[in-house]
């Protein structure tokens, strides 16, 4: 027996989207995707599948709340996401983990100048770039400065012998990913630039998590490319001006988040979350410490485009993206070390609903807790299913902060 959920999860797989017109139910559909049993089955259920659309229109309705500038005269309050940086901050004041830093080799002719220009306009379009928090009552607020103030350090390294240079500037650039940020202090962004050869650079630049995340990382590198490039052919970038900044994004999440939305929003992760919730139990080589530490590291590898290739036909087939197949292989990893049948994985979310906001340099990203339960010895294929209902329910529930 399919439930209701399970059953628009599964049309939604197949490029199928069903929605409320009053009381009449339509749907969009590619060709033969809607077969005659499926068809019976909408009509069977089209009370039920009516009652949860619009439920789910209370919850994900923030669409129809317009994103728009506000004044900016007097305190603005932090995004949620942003607060929960604030409370991390003032657990550890001295800490730098939730500092993003990045150093990227640089080859090739190039105008210290003009790459300096690049940071202090991209400070100038993105506001976040210019912002620093402050206890105000109780309460964070945060400040926008009117103008850029970026750290811009040039390190000229070739007075070393040539065998020391690398070496200087990993060791400086980690230095400044370890030195932590204060956030009443601006900026809030650093820049080093070491040159190794004339025609040889190692760009390291270092931001506070609290105005930034992984996508934001994207939209810099583009708009860096773009603004430096214009700045050496003196003609302006090809880039549009911002229709909002962060500033109104927090405002907005705040007066949207509350009320009926909120309600809906809580009830759904409540319930996921409610009752004796696993710890993981893997076999380490040490105890679990006492207190946490941030001294980790990270793990990468590459699949080859032969096995990549087979993952993504066969996340066709099953009707599922890739990110479930990887999810579902991760779940399986995990319960063959650990032999628990109830696995969360905590999955970072862009979490970024609004067209308005997909070009800003901020703070938007929320973490999923993702609930598997492997009970009964279900079959990759069967826990595939399992795990694509259970990605795209949290993913029409994201915007409740975690």
């Amino acid at each position: 027996y399919m439930t209701t959920l399970e059953l628009l999860t599964n049309l939604n797989s197949k490029d199928i989207e069903i929605w409320a017109d009053g009381d009449r139910l339509r749907y969009n559909a590619p060709e033969g995707a809607l077969t005659p049993d499926l068809r019976k089955e909408l009509a069977a259920r089209k009370s039920e599948i009516l009652a949860l659309l619009r439920q789910n229109d209370t919850v994900t309705s923030s669409a129809s709340f317009p994103l728009k500038p506000v004044s900016r005269d007097g305190d603005l309050p932090l995004s949620f996401a942003q607060e929960r940086l604030w409370f991390l901050h003032h657990l550890e004041p001295d800490s730098a983990a939730y500092s993003m830093s990045r150093r990227t080799r640089l080859k090739g002719v190039l105008s210290k100048d003009a790459l300096e220009k690049t940071y202090v306009e991209l400070a100038r379009r993105h506001e976040t770039l210019r912002t620093t928090f402050h206890p105000t009552d109780g309460n964070p607020v945060l400040r926008i400065a009117a103008e850029p103030n970026i750290l811009f350090d040039a390190v000229d390294l070739r007075h070393l012998p040539a065998v020391e240079r690398e070496a200087e500037a990993r060791r400086l650039s980690e230095e400044d990913a370890r030195k932590p940020f204060d956030l009443t202090l601006g900026p809030l962004f650093r820049v080093q630039l070491f040159q190794l050869e004339d025609q040889e650079h190692v760009l390291h630049f270092n931001m506070h998590h609290i105005i930034s995340d992984g996508w934001s990382m994207g939209v810099m590198a583009r708009e860096i490319v773009a603004l430096y490039t214009a700045f050496i052919k003196g003609k302006p970038a090809d880039l549009p001006e911002l229709s909002v900044q962060y500033a109104d994004y927090a405002v907005w999440q705040r007066q949207w988040l509350q009320g009926e939305a909120l309600e809906a929003q809580l009830t759904y992760w409540k319930d996921k979350l409610s009752g004796e919730l696993p710890v993981l139990e893997l076999p380490t080589d040490r105890p679990r410490p006492a207190v946490q530490t941030h001294r980790g590291t990270m793990e990468s590898l590459a699949l080859p485009m032969e096995l990549t290739d087979a993952l993504r036909a066969m996340s066709r087939r099953e009707g599922v993206t890739l990110f479930m197949t990887l999810l579902a292989a991760f779940k399986t990893l995990l319960y063959r070390f650990s032999w628990q049948d109830h696995i969360v994985v905590g999955a970072p979310i862009a979490n970024r609903t609004q067209v308005e906001v997909e070009g800003l340099i901020g703070l938007f990203s929320n973490t999923l807790a993702l609930h598997t339960y492997l009970s009964g010895n279900p079959s990759f294929i069967e826990l595939l299913a399992k795990v694509r209902g259970i990605v795209l329910d949290p993913y029409d529930h994201q915007q409740l902060p975690f």
